[in-house]
């Protein structure tokens, strides 16, 4: 398959969703869900509409004009999956395909459905993909390894897979910077970036900065809306045990009463908890991103801040096709695959 057959197909595969009946969603919902709790209708749903945006076809093709991708010679690449939001690993499984290259992919056993049906889908569409596209247990005899987990598991794959060509991504955040100028509906829209997906993915808010002095009254009233995430049963249990916890070891802290809000320089919350750190000035500010730099994975604020890359609130769940994890380069690394004496 040439490339421009490659984003025909691709393209045609986001009419699919974009067509999919009530009936076929809810039948998505009640599979997936089967083996996640998180997977909510919402969320899949919110999942969907992403992989949608990325199959556009004229962003296919902006995305993929200044490269090279018709190996004379495709490589196996495996990929193993991430699993804590729906479908979170569709960039890499686009990207591999789309790039020309054989994907091998290793489903989480939290996602084990969605991606493997729009995959027969995308047979469907475009026979020519059966050759290019494999479920596997294991991932043996590949030419590249692109893999997704915690820093834990980040160890194991870099031993595993040292010898060849890959990227290999760890745990990171999202963080969000307060001016104390937001309006009510930006403070909404920041809701978003926190709440969506109950807070599981790795571009979701878990952490604030706010000016020193900062009242979150009106952050408080304006996250209102999103309580509803207590009607998830998991999250409950996850708001229940850090209240109980910040209580009995009498940890100063906010209650939303579906949300609790705790000071510390720590980056990584747990669920139902957002971390807080208040910054003196701009120059602060700079120095506390620098620092932890390596664990975010991007900043939500306004240009009023002056970071660079900043994007604005409610956009954090919205990543273009050029938004790559870990700030790296994706298309870029399997281009080169060609190049490689593998």
């Amino acid at each position: 398959m040439k490339i421009q057959e490659r984003i025909a197909a691709l393209a045609a595969l986001g009419e699919v969703i974009d067509q999919l009946s009530d009936e076929e969603r809810e039948a998505l919902y009640i599979k997936a869900s089967s083996f996640n709790n998180w997977f909510t209708r919402d969320n899949v749903e919110s999942a969907l509409e992403g992989v949608k945006l990325l199959l556009d076809r004229e962003n296919l093709l902006r995305w993929v004009a200044p490269y090279r991708l018709d190996p004379v010679k495709p490589k196996n690449v495996g990929v193993v999956m991430a699993g804590n939001i729906p479908m979170v690993g569709f960039h890499d499984f686009l990207s591999v395909l789309v790039s020309g290259h054989r994907l091998h992919m290793k489903l989480s056993s939290q996602d084990p459905f969605l991606l493997k049906y729009f995959s027969k889908k995308l047979v469907e569409i475009a026979p020519g993909f059966q050759d290019l596209l494999n479920v596997a247990d294991l991932l043996k005899g590949m030419d590249a390894i692109i893999a997704t987990g915690s820093d834990n598991s980040s160890r194991y794959f870099e031993y595993y897979f040292s010898k060849l060509p890959n990227i290999i991504r760890k745990n990171r955040m999202s963080c969000a910077v307060i001016t104390g100028h937001e309006k009510p509906e930006t403070l909404v829209s920041l809701g978003a970036d926190i709440f969506q997906y109950y807070g599981l993915g790795c571009r979701n808010v878990s952490k604030l900065y706010v000016p020193e002095g900062y009242d979150f009254k009106d952050l408080i009233e304006n996250v209102q809306s999103f309580q509803h995430v207590m009607s998830n049963h998991k999250y409950t249990n996850n708001y229940d045990y850090n209240k109980s916890i910040y209580l009995v070891n009498q940890e100063p802290h906010l209650d939303t009463g579906f949300a609790l809000l705790r000071e510390t320089q720590e980056m990584v919350s747990p669920i139902s908890v957002i971390y807080y750190e208040f910054y003196k000035d701009s120059n602060d500010l700079q120095e506390k991103l620098a620092s932890q730099k390596d664990k975010i994975q991007c900043v939500v604020g306004s240009s009023e801040t002056g970071i660079s890359g900043v994007i604005p609130f409610g956009s954090s769940q919205l990543p273009g096709l050029e938004d790559y994890a870990d700030d790296i380069n994706t298309l870029d690394f399997l281009e080169n695959l060609t190049d490689r004496n593998l």
